[in-house]
């Protein structure tokens, strides 16, 4: 028996080597600086979308008449088809590869958000809504996997980019938008704004992914099919990763959607409001890009999510009691525990397993079902905001969240990624 699992042993060494040295090789295929440039560009475009709406939200609900448990939804809707197409986006990437499925899903985003030219009603920005998280899931679940391929010995860092890129767009959403209507556009024409970078990189990265080699997950010699997710699903840590990824970005989402309506009900202007979310993002891009940098020293992650942890519990304990004391400050500390921890848990799903086609796959499953858990936040604040007549109850809620994460991350020791994950063998 020892001797068989020695051999075991042995194989999945040597399979391992043959996919980081197949990597390597892709790898330099493209220069660092373009791959950098097109990891940038891509990502950037996947939450201005999303980000522009709270900050805008007064005057979206004095054209069509939404409530905010209806204005809700403009958040719910695309991050649960980001969590439903994260699901679906292995067997796009099989079907498609990954040049075409990532160019596809720009051009999504880019139609979305240019319709919301006309959106001055609540069926047009709900359908734009779904267009641009169609869009963004299938991103999101396929380039994480692609850049494990291509930067196999750089995972953390280049995930803290893409983290950093997926916030900073964030924070561009959040401030552009509601100066644009400040120097005189009309809200839809803020919105509709974001078809622009996103339609400018739809050329870099069609030329870009055309010159690595990406092969689909069913061409991998080191995994069976990636589509093949029914084994992950099997997995308890998968759900686990889904739950802990889930709660965080319903934070993220709760503070996406009522942040600046929250200070505007204080007083503030929707471009001062969004100012604040902006700092938040920027504050979130910081993190994602730094905190997995700093954390790559050792493979356990959980004392850096430890400190993400807290930076929340402390920004969410401000929001509750002290609001007005340190908004600023607060949105630094509160962005930096809500992008580190989510750069984070991305790593820590991609450290999982060593076949770049299962860790992406189980990447995916994470995005997926944490962003459905995730979409469900902004619509219970909602609720809660109804009952309550103040968001006050909802950062409790979110507070809570936080504190069931912390119980959950205590458990991802990467002593015991083999034996949770226990990945077939071709």
């Amino acid at each position: 028996m020892a001797t068989r699992r020695g051999l075991t042993l042995r194989t999945e060494l040597r399979m391992h080597d043959k996919t980081v040295t197949t990597c390597a090789s892709a790898a330099r295929s493209l220069s660092p600086a373009l791959w950098v440039l097109v990891v940038i560009a891509i990502t950037i475009n996947l939450r201005p979308f999303l980000t522009a709406i709270g900050p805008l939200g007064n005057a979206i609900r004095d054209t069509t008449g939404m409530d905010l448990r209806v204005l809700s939804w403009l958040t719910l809707l695309p991050m649960a088809l980001m969590g439903v197409g994260a699901w679906l986006a292995p067997a796009a990437w099989a079907r498609l590869g990954a040049r075409t499925a990532i160019s596809a899903s720009l051009l999504l985003i880019a139609i979305g958000c240019a319709l919301r030219l006309a959106g001055a009603n609540v069926t047009t920005l709900l359908i734009t809504s779904a267009l641009c998280g169609a869009g963004v899931a299938l991103v999101q679940g396929i380039l994480p996997g692609v850049i494990k391929r291509q930067s196999p010995h750089a995972v953390a860092p280049m995930m803290g980019l893409y983290s950093c890129a997926l916030m900073g767009g964030g924070a561009l959403g959040a401030q552009i938008s509601p100066l644009a209507v400040q120097a005189g556009w009309t809200w839809q024409s803020a919105l509709a704004l974001w078809a622009v970078p996103a339609l400018l990189a739809i050329p870099l990265a069609w030329h870009a992914l055309r010159r690595i080699d990406v092969p689909t997950p069913r061409a991998s010699t080191a995994a069976p099919a990636s589509s093949d997710t029914g084994w992950l699903m099997r997995r308890a840590r998968t759900w686990l990763l889904m739950a802990c990824f889930g709660l965080i970005n319903g934070g993220y989402a709760a503070v996406v959607a009522w942040l600046a309506p929250y200070y505007q009900a204080h007083g503030w202007s929707a471009a001062r409001s969004g100012t604040l979310v902006a700092i938040l993002s920027i504050a979130q891009a910081c993190a994602a890009l730094t905190l997995p940098a700093l954390a790559a020293r050792r493979i356990d992650r959980r004392p850096w999510l430890a400190f993400t942890m807290l930076c929340q519990i402390i920004g969410y304990a401000v929001l509750v009691w002290a609001p007005d004391a340190v908004p600023v400050l607060n949105a630094i500390v509160l962005g930096i525990g809500l992008g580190g921890c989510f750069a984070l848990m991305m790593v820590v799903a991609l450290d999982h397993l060593p076949s770049p086609a299962q860790a992406g796959a189980l990447n995916a499953l994470m995005q997926g079902g944490g962003f459905i858990l995730a979409s469900t936040a902004p619509w219970v604040i909602a609720q809660l905001h109804a009952s309550t007549g103040s968001f006050r109850a909802g950062w409790i809620y979110q507070l809570c969240a936080v504190l069931v994460v912390c119980v959950l991350t205590a458990r991802l020791s990467p002593a015991r990624y083999a034996t949770v994950m226990q990945a077939p063998h071709p």
